[in-house]
């Protein structure tokens, strides 16, 4: 391996609190069934598995105010975010295995806290089928996992985007969103209005996915932190059905293995969550499976040897 990766540490945040189907929380384990751990010790890392986190349980209960779970949410993603953030201080990538994505809330705020102590640029490339730019205003369900890049951007309540007492956590212009297709009217405005750069899969279809991927790459340095949150519906469902919320149209193995092999070929990979593997809907564990195949990729693994 031609690249200097510091040593990795596993966290499992079992929940699905923040979404709109039970299973979620069983995606840490299928992950470990699949071998990620073995896979990442084969490219020649050091990991560890520091286990699950432990907090509150999902009540699935209806929403109050416009939000589901609020509390449990808020719990859940302290708890992410104290747990990502300690890793990078200690000078250890984490990777954060969901979980829902409402998750990527808690992960990114702490690697956002952590690059500002740092003195490091932030780059977030956020992989899904959705843009997650929800509010209570906008959408009728109230399931948190379709806000957190909104929280992120100091837009929800307060619990949630003051997570670490800095609101916003992330800067707009720091986020860069690939493989987005379904997005409600309301979320479309406020995206226009925050200004979130979305390489959609139209943009994708017309310029191809290597010429949006280095667009969102632009500006990268050796000063940036760069921070995948993979949600597993960012790929077509014909190749990954266990996930809650599929959605047509999705990038194809060969289009999602060519993003894991630029983001690597950047060398700024810092942190990544894997998130949305629901096994109580999988074939066999085969999301999973197709998931630690292309984090191999997002390691180092490509098709030819390559300097």
């Amino acid at each position: 391996m031609s690249r200097h990766y510091s040593p990795v540490t596993l966290i499992g945040a079992p929940t699905d609190v923040g979404a709109g189907h039970r299973g979620a929380r069983l995606g840490p384990e299928a992950l470990r069934i699949a071998g990620l751990g073995e896979a990442l010790m084969a490219r020649g890392l050091q990991v560890l598995d520091r286990g699950n986190l432990e907090g509150p349980r999902n009540p699935w209960l209806d929403a109050v105010d416009g939000y589901r779970h609020i509390t449990e949410v808020t719990e859940w993603n302290r708890l992410v975010m104290e747990a990502v953030y300690g890793e990078l201080r200690d000078g250890r990538m984490p990777i954060l295995l969901g979980g829902d994505h409402c998750l990527g809330l808690g992960s990114i705020t702490g690697v956002a806290r952590w690059c500002r102590e740092a003195g490091k640029k932030l780059r977030v490339v956020w992989l899904d089928a959705h843009a997650d730019f929800n509010t209570s205003e906008v959408t009728p369900s109230g399931n948190i996992h379709g806000m957190p890049v909104a929280c992120l951007c100091g837009l929800g309540p307060e619990p949630l985007t003051h997570l670490s007492g800095v609101s916003p956590a992330v800067r707009p212009e720091d986020i860069r969103q690939i493989g987005i297709r379904s997005v409600d009217e309301g979320e479309r405005r406020l995206l226009k209005q925050y200004g979130i750069d979305v390489y959609d899969m139209r943009y994708i279809d017309e310029v191809g996915m290597r010429a949006a991927v280095e667009e969102a790459l632009d500006g990268l340095d050796e000063d940036t932190h760069l921070h995948v949150s993979f949600d597993v519906d960012f790929l077509d469902p014909s190749i990954a059905p266990g996930v809650g919320t599929t959605v047509l149209g999705g990038p194809t193995y060969r289009e999602a293995s060519l993003v894991m092999e630029m983001l690597c070929d950047t060398g700024r990979l810092g942190s990544l969550d894997i998130m949305e593997l629901n096994p109580l809907i999988d074939d066999h564990n085969r999301t999973a499976i197709l998931a630690v195949d292309l984090v191999e990729s997002l390691f180092g693994k490509s098709t030819l040897l390559r300097d």
